[in-house]
C-alpha cells in the first residue's frame, strides 16, 4: 500500500496555485478543482508505489475507484448564473457536465494512466473515501483486479456549501476569530467542524503481487465493515449502533484467527468531527465494543491491553468525501512508524470521556504524537450523512 495526498485548508482557495502534474497543462482548464486534487494525489501515490503499468495485462488489472461526498458545487452556481443573466444555454460550457459528475475524478485518473480495470466511483458522503478504499480491497479480495487506486476528493471551501453547512448548524462558530482553534474534537468546548478540501489516493495491492516485483507495502489492509444508522438524515443514531456494528464488522471480517478484538488495536483514528453530539457517540460505540469484546474474551480483561484514540480532523479540518481516505492514509503511517498522532485542540477533554477504558491522545508542548512502535492493528472510522457507517482495519506489515 503506497498514498499520495492533496490538501487544502483555508478561507479561500487559489486554484491558481493548484499546478497540474506534467502533460496535464491543457486540459486542466477543463477540469474542476476536486478532479484536479485527485489527479495529484494520484500522481504521488502511483510514484511513491513505483507502479506505472505499461503492457495491457498490467493496465487491465489496475482500477480506480476515488469517492467523493459533493464533487463541485461552484461549476452548477456559475453555469446557472451564466444562463440567468441572459447567456441562456449557448453560453454554458460544453465541460460543464463532466466538470460536475462525481465520478469524473475516477475517469480522469484512469484516463491519464492507461488503468483499465475496474472502474468506479463512490458517493456516501463524507464516509466516500473510506467507501473506495474498502470496496477497492473487496475488489482486490476477490480477484478482479491485482491493483486498485482508491481514494476520496473534496473542494467544498465555496460559499454555497459553507452557507448550507451553516444552515444546519454543522460548523464552529465560537472561535471565527481563533480559526486555527476551532476544530477540536473530543474538547469540551468544541461546537462544531471546520471544512477543508483535498484529496487522497491510496494504491492497494495483492500482497504476492507487490512482493514479486520487490515493493514492500507500508501497511496491509485486513478489515472491512459498514453498517447503517436508520435513523435520521443528518444525526448519528443516539446510541452509536452503526458505528459499533461497522466496527465489530471490521474487526471480524480479519481472516488471521477468527478475527480481531478490539483491545488487540493499538490505535483507532476517530471520525470525531468537533461536533457536540457526533464525538461522544462514537466514543459511546468504542467503549461498548471493549466491553463486550473483553466479555467474550477473558484474556482481553487481564491483559495490559492499551487502545489509543486520536482524531487528526482537529488539524486538518473535515475534508467530508475526502475525510476517510486522509484519515485512512495516517492510520497506515501511525502503524509504519509506530507513532500515534495527537489530537490538535484538545485542551479540555470531555467530562464523558473519563468513563471509558481508552484514551483520547491529545498534544502536549513536548510534543504533538504519541510513541507507539508496539502497534500490531489500527482502526480508521468514517460516518456520514444518511446514517452511512464504515470502518477501516489495517495491519503493520513486519
Amino acid at each position: 500500500m503506497s498514498w499520495g495526498a492533496s490538501l487544502q485548508i483555508a478561507a479561500t482557495v487559489d486554484q491558481a496555485q493548484v499546478r497540474p502534474p506534467p502533460g496535464e497543462e491543457g486540459n486542466w482548464p477543463r477540469l474542476s478543482p476536486f478532479i484536479r486534487y485527485a489527479l495529484l494525489a494520484a500522481e504521488e501515490a502511483l510514484h511513491h508505489a513505483q507502479w506505472h503499468p505499461r503492457t495491457s495485462h498490467d493496465k487491465e488489472r489496475t482500477g480506480v475507484y476515488i469517492g467523493t461526498g459533493i464533487g463541485c458545487l461552484e461549476e452548477i452556481v456559475e453555469a446557472q448564473r451564466v444562463m440567468a443573466s441572459g447567456g441562456g444555454i449557448r453560453r454554458v460550457s460544453p465541460h460543464f457536465v463532466p466538470k460536475i459528475l462525481g465520478n469524473l475524478a475516477t475517469g480522469n485518473v484512469s484516463i491519464r494512466h492507461g488503468l483499465q480495470g475496474p472502474n468506479h466511483a463512490s458517493i456516501t458522503a463524507c464516509a466516500s473515501g473510506a467507501h473506495a478504499i474498502g470496496d477497492a480491497f473487496r475488489l482486490v479480495q476477490y480477484g478482479d483486479a491485482d491493483v486498485m487506486v482508491a481514494g476520496g476528493t473534496e473542494a467544498c471551501i465555496n460559499a454555497l456549501c459553507l452557507g448550507g453547512f451553516s444552515r444546519l448548524r454543522a460548523l464552529s462558530t465560537r472561535y471565527n476569530d481563533e480559526p486555527e482553534r476551532a476544530s477540536r474534537p473530543f474538547d469540551a468546548d468544541r461546537d462544531g467542524f471546520v471544512v477543508g478540501e483535498g484529496a487522497a489516493v491510496l494504491v492497494l495491492e495483492e500482497r504476492e503481487h507487490a512482493l514479486a516485483r520487490g515493493v514492500k507495502p507500508l501497511a496491509e489492509i485486513v478489515g472491512y465493515g459498514m453498517a447503517g444508522d436508520a435513523h435520521h438524515i443528518t444525526a448519528p443514531s443516539p446510541d452509536g449502533g452503526g458505528a459499533f456494528r461497522a466496527m465489530r464488522a471490521a474487526l471480524g471480517s480479519a481472516k488471521e484467527g477468527g478475527g480481531v478484538r478490539l483491545w488487540e488495536v493499538g490505535h483507532v483514528n476517530a471520525h470525531a468531527t468537533s461536533t457536540p453530539v457526533g464525538d461522544v457517540i462514537e466514543g459511546q460505540a468504542l467503549q461498548r465494543l471493549w466491553e463486550e469484546h473483553c466479555r467474550q474474551d477473558k484474556r482481553g480483561a487481564g491483559t495490559n491491553a492499551r487502545m489509543d484514540v486520536s482524531a487528526t480532523k482537529g488539524a486538518t479540518g473535515h475534508l467530508l468525501g475526502a475525510a476517510g481516505a486522509l484519515e485512512s492514509a495516517f492510520t497506515v503511517l501511525a502503524l509504519r512508524d509506530g507513532v500515534i498522532p495527537g489530537t490538535a485542540n484538545l485542551e479540555r477533554p470531555d467530562s464523558v470521556a473519563k468513563a471509558w477504558d481508552f484514551q483520547i491522545v491529545g498534544q502536549s508542548p513536548q510534543s504533538p504524537h504519541l510513541l507507539r512502535p508496539d502497534m500490531e492493528y489500527a482502526l480508521s472510522n468514517s460516518f456520514g450523512f444518511g446514517g452511512v457507517n464504515v470502518s477501516l482495519l489495517f495491519r503493520r506489515c513486519t
